[in-house]
């Protein structure tokens, strides 16, 4: 049976690679738009930087749990009544945070709406199940590389939007965000096929959409093994640096939105090259475990390279360093993916997205709570570093479960190799 499938809601077009790119490609850009003016609008209702903070943690917190416990339930509600739905519904409850947040008044404000918007937004989880359904296993790395540029070119245009308009007024850009995400209500609504045939749909169960349950699928699934723990360890180094990025740059060297959104404009930049361009040849190149330690080796230097950093210049030669780690989460994607039957993609990427929730929901008050205990120091002390020196253990000890998961895999293959065929 072929993958691609028409979509019971438009007629006559099948579902494939470039209808979920351009919806992700705006998803990301919206998205992008705020990541530079969130913390300065955070720091508008504090008076210090201990303070701010705190307020942040408390936004990022509550945007992470909502995440967290909603993933699974929208994952496996894309696998009763299509990725389409879901997708629309997370466009939906994007638009309407942003502009909510826009009109905040007050701290509580900013954490309600966050609350909201992390319950209602799952799109990346389901836009990964969406790759699935339309592509074979043996092409899904490359393709979820493909996704992967794509995220990185919404993060090449959204940062350096947000930061150019955030420079006008802090306000702007989440009035921009939340028209974007409306247009990509309107494209998913007129345009975009949906991909999971109905002989693949199943029912609805909640007791699989309980996060903590899913979590133990995902540590059950075949051929996974230690790889569990460097997605673990990894996606909470990676949710670290998302929430202290911002408020690190601004307090280590006074960067505004404009500063950070240039050097998230860099990140997008490495991630696109990486996973867009070079992800093929690379691996035509290195196996999979070669390019998979060597990329988490070389983000271990970025973040130290980053927690040292002085001036802004050690800020872009520390992504440049850690630009193959990009490489990285495409392939952790793909062997997740082959683990999975076609009929519960949304399933387990929604479990995956858990996974990455539940990282989400630890990372704030370990990185940010790093953060506050060195807030007010003088710009200077080496301690401001201190989030990113822990990540940069953090990325050390994936790389070690790596290690230990890749050997497992050669031994596996050398014992089939020298037993005796039946």
């Amino acid at each position: 049976m072929s993958s691609r499938v028409t979509s019971p809601v438009q007629p006559g077009r099948s579902a494939g690679m470039g209808f979920i790119m351009l919806a992700v490609l705006i998803d990301m850009i919206s998205i992008g738009l705020i990541i530079p003016v969130l913390p300065p609008l955070v720091g508008t209702f504090t008076h210090s930087e201990s303070e701010h903070t705190l307020a942040q943690l408390s936004v990022t917190l509550a945007f992470c749990v909502a995440n967290f416990f909603a993933s699974p339930i929208l994952g496996g509600l894309s696998d009763r009544f299509g990725r389409r739905r879901v997708l629309l519904i997370g466009f939906c409850g994007l638009a309407l945070s942003f502009f909510v947040t826009a009109m905040a008044s007050a701290l509580w404000m900013l954490v309600v709406v966050r609350l909201f918007s992390g319950a209602m937004q799952s799109n990346i989880a389901i836009a990964n199940a969406y790759v699935a359904d339309i592509t074979p296993p043996e092409q899904r790395a490359q393709r979820y590389g493909q996704l992967g540029a794509t995220f990185g070119m919404g993060f090449i245009l959204g940062p350096v939007l947000g930061g150019l308009l955030g420079h006008v007024d802090l306000h702007l850009p989440f009035y921009v965000a939340g028209c974007l995400a409306l247009l990509n209500w309107c494209y998913g609504f007129f345009v975009l096929p949906e991909s999971l045939p109905p002989e693949h749909r199943r029912p609805f169960d909640w007791r699989k959409a309980n996060p903590l349950a899913v979590l133990a699928r995902v540590r059950g699934l075949r051929g996974v093994g230690a790889l569990i723990y460097v997605i673990c360890f990894s996606g909470l180094a990676q949710v670290i640096v998302q929430s202290c990025w911002v408020l690190y740059t601004g307090h280590r060297l006074g960067w505004g939105p404009l500063d950070n959104g240039l050097s998230l404009l860099t990140v997008g930049a490495m991630s696109v090259l990486m996973q867009g361009v070079l992800l093929k040849p690379l691996m035509k190149l290195l196996p999979l475990n070669r390019l998979v330690t060597m990329g988490l080796g070389l983000s271990v230097l970025s973040n130290l390279g980053v927690a040292l950093a002085t001036q802004g210049w050690m800020i872009y030669a520390s992504i440049i360093v850690g630009g193959l780690g990009y490489a990285i989460g495409p392939a952790l994607q793909s062997q997740i993916s082959r683990a999975a039957s076609a009929s519960n993609q949304g399933e387990t990427m929604g479990a995956v997205a858990a996974l990455n929730s539940l990282m989400a929901v630890i990372a704030p008050p370990l990185g940010l709570g790093l953060m506050y205990l060195v807030a007010d120091l003088p710009k200077t002390d080496m301690r401001i570093g201190a989030p990113f020196f822990f990540i940069a253990a953090l990325q050390a000890l994936s790389l070690f479960f790596a290690v230990r998961y890749f050997a497992a895999l050669a031994e596996q293959g050398a014992s089939a190799s020298a037993s005796p065929a039946s």
